[in-house]
């Protein structure tokens, strides 16, 4: 397969059904590793109960962390790469490429050692409850061991989109995705690992689909060639990545922050709670995929017409992102609405536990509502390279509304978990006020990288 069709051009023909067929891709492959997790959790929750899934829920946390400060980097790629696409300097986009992989092995390398000794006073921090304390050990053990393949995966992931092409990851986290579920029933089911056996399936799998992305890709007529004196960084491809992708990386490391900060307050109400709200928080994983899918895309082929000098083209692939997203985002948001007990069963059928996620899923769905809008709008400003505009709003929403609104509702009035869950669509509520008045004031248009 040579690369001409490997590459996609996003800056002509049908916009509706161009990003359609970029999204779909794309959605299918965030459902497909959303799985990797819920799988864990459903499957030990199944065998180890309420301790299980509060061990997965605390134990991932860390990952989450650093797996959304990776993707924050990769932001900056990605549109550095669609920019350069949609302007043809393929030289600066071949330099990209080198500098971001070996950025992100550096990182990988280190992190991994920082956080394997920052255990134990992480796991206190947010307050794990003494029942799972040692399978969250484990489990968090484990998986940060596998970061580097997280972070190889992100970078890979960062390139395609960047290059019009969604499909080609979809198949490999798919077949990882079977990987995981498989291991997932033989360690976790039949050796009876529990928390500690989903962390290993889970570790194997996504190394799985890093190692079948970089195969493929040595097999093309690709940019890089993953031979070792390739690896390299150009000071100016970083300094741009830098310049694109820290304000993303931070906001994502914040945003994941101020969930973690909940966590540390629901561990304090016990075992069953810490459960239910993890069971919430696999589920609101898959309901907010298609607004993301949607963000994702809007940002891949903004940032080709942009570069390429279609403002117009641009906006509308916006508008029609938002639209879509909101379509499907309302169904979801009737269904939670509606079998509310059913879902929360799927994973256990603690009746404590149970008691405790209708609470939160109760407030916590209204976000639904809202993520379609600011995703959308975000994913534009992301495309021109402003990312300074999607920290600004997720900075304030996070943790000047999503932990003071937590605390406030949750404890301070004692509404428990229902109030808790308000700080969720209270934060998205107040990004989407910010991002509306950027849009409406026309300084995105002002592009970060490209000058047309």
């Amino acid at each position: 397969m040579a690369k001409e069709n490997f590459e996609k051009n996003l800056v002509s023909g049908n916009v509706v059904k161009q990003l359609i067929m970029f999204s779909i891709p794309m959605l299918i492959s965030n459902i497909v590793q959303s799985i990797y997790s819920v799988a864990d959790m459903m499957i030990v929750g199944q065998y180890s109960g309420p301790s299980g899934i509060s061990a997965v829920n605390i134990g991932s946390q860390a990952t989450f962390l650093l797996t959304n400060m990776v993707f924050g980097l990769s932001v900056g790629a990605t549109v550095l790469i669609g920019q350069y696409i949609g302007s043809g300097e393929k030289e600066k986009l071949k330099k990209t490429v080198a500098t971001l992989f070996t950025t992100l092995v550096y990182l990988g390398v280190i992190l991994s050692v920082i956080m394997v000794f920052l255990e134990v006073p992480l796991l206190k921090l947010i307050q794990t409850p003494a029942e799972s304390f040692k399978e969250t050990e484990q489990y968090y053990f484990v998986t940060i061991l596998g970061l580097i393949f997280i972070f190889i995966y992100n970078a890979l992931s960062a390139v395609m989109r960047g290059m019009g092409n969604s499909t080609v990851p979809l198949v490999f986290v798919t077949i990882a995705c079977g990987v995981n579920i498989v291991l997932d029933f033989l360690l976790v089911g039949a050796f009876g690992l529990g928390a500690l056996g989903a962390a290993i399936a889970t570790v194997i799998s996504q190394a799985v689909s890093a190692i079948l992305c970089i195969v493929y890709l040595k097999r093309i007529d690709f940019c890089f060639d993953f031979k070792f004196r390739s690896f390299g960084i150009d000071k100016e491809s970083l300094k741009m990545i830098l310049k694109i992708g820290v304000p993303s990386s931070v906001q994502n490391v914040l945003t994941t922050v101020s969930f973690m900060f909940l966590t540390a307050l629901v561990n304090t109400v016990g075992m069953e709670a810490s459960a239910a709200v993890g069971v919430v928080g696999k589920f609101n994983g898959f309901a907010i995929l298609p607004a993301l899918a949607m963000s994702n895309s809007v940002s891949a082929m903004s940032a080709q017409n942009l570069g390429a000098g279609e403002y117009k083209r641009a906006k509308k692939t916006m508008y029609v992102g938002m639209a879509i997203a909101m379509v499907i985002s309302v169904m979801i948001f009737i269904v939670v609405r509606l079998f509310p007990e059913q879902i929360i069963k799927m994973f256990d059928d603690d009746p404590t536990m149970i008691k405790y996620g209708l609470e939160y899923i109760s407030t916590f769905s209204l976000d639904y509502l809202i993520v379609p809008i600011m995703f959308c709008l975000t994913g534009l400003f992301i495309g021109a390279g402003h990312t300074t505009y999607s920290f600004i709003t997720g900075v304030t929403s996070s943790i000047l509304v999503r932990i003071p609104a937590s605390y406030i509702f949750g404890i301070a009035l004692d509404w428990g978990l229902m109030g808790m869950g308000l700080g969720a669509p209270l934060a998205s509520l107040v990004a989407t006020a910010i991002a509306l008045v950027l849009y409406f004031s026309g300084a995105w248009k002002k592009m970060k990288i490209v000058k047309s």
